[in-house]
């Protein structure tokens, strides 16, 4: 039996390659650089609704308070805060090898559940088998318990997996468990850095 492979999305899979859209709207709102992202992000609403707290639309409507917003602008900025953002095709490419090779792929997200919908729209879900999400299970990493939700959803003892993301302090926890953790980093060789722990089978 081959090592399964957990992936991180934000960060990971998706990243922001251009600020100037989230710049535009500091700008526009007449607040310091990155203030926009530092409240859509850095606010007790995100983490509400990434535990599965609150909805997607109760969550912009805080930001929306926050920030002064009609609705109609506060539409605009939810389209404009991720407009910098890309997947990564290449790396899309290297889990499609892997899942050709009987890898087991899956996916742990601390995100909104309608991540789900995201991925099925990039035309992606399929590729991760299970998608865990921290909205669905209530609780996000660097929490035990997100880790051992995976793992209890892969059906595979934590040494027997692989876990990728570009947080510290999530890749310590997993590690903490007894998965083999890889912190993710931008233009990092990951087909290089898996190599060795792919190399490994079980009976």
């Amino acid at each position: 039996m081959k090592r399964a492979v957990i992936f991180d999305y934000g960060g990971v899979l998706m990243k922001t390659v251009d600020y100037t859209p989230r710049h535009h709207w500091d700008q526009r709102l007449e607040l310091p650089p990155g203030r926009v992202e530092q409240i859509v992000h850095g606010s007790a609403s995100w983490v509400q609704v990434q535990c599965g707290e609150i909805t997607l639309q109760e969550y912009w409507a805080e930001i929306a308070h926050q920030l002064g917003l009609d609705e109609t602008e506060t539409q605009a900025l939810a389209l404009d805060f991720y407009r910098g953002d890309r997947l990564d095709r290449a790396l899309i490419q290297y889990i499609q090898e892997l899942r050709a090779t009987d890898y087991t792929v899956a996916l742990l997200s601390n995100a909104p559940a309608t991540l789900a919908s995201d991925l099925q729209a990039l035309g992606i879900a399929h590729l991760f088998n299970p998608l865990v999400i921290s909205a669905h299970i209530g609780v996000m990493k660097p929490d035990p318990r997100a880790y051992q939700a995976v793992l209890e959803a892969i059906g595979r003892p934590a040494e027997h997996t692989i876990f990728v993301d570009d947080m510290p302090a999530n890749v310590q926890a997993a590690a903490a468990l007894g998965i083999h953790g890889v912190r993710y980093q931008a233009d990092m060789d990951l087909r290089a850095a898996l190599a060795p722990l792919l190399d490994f089978t079980f009976e």
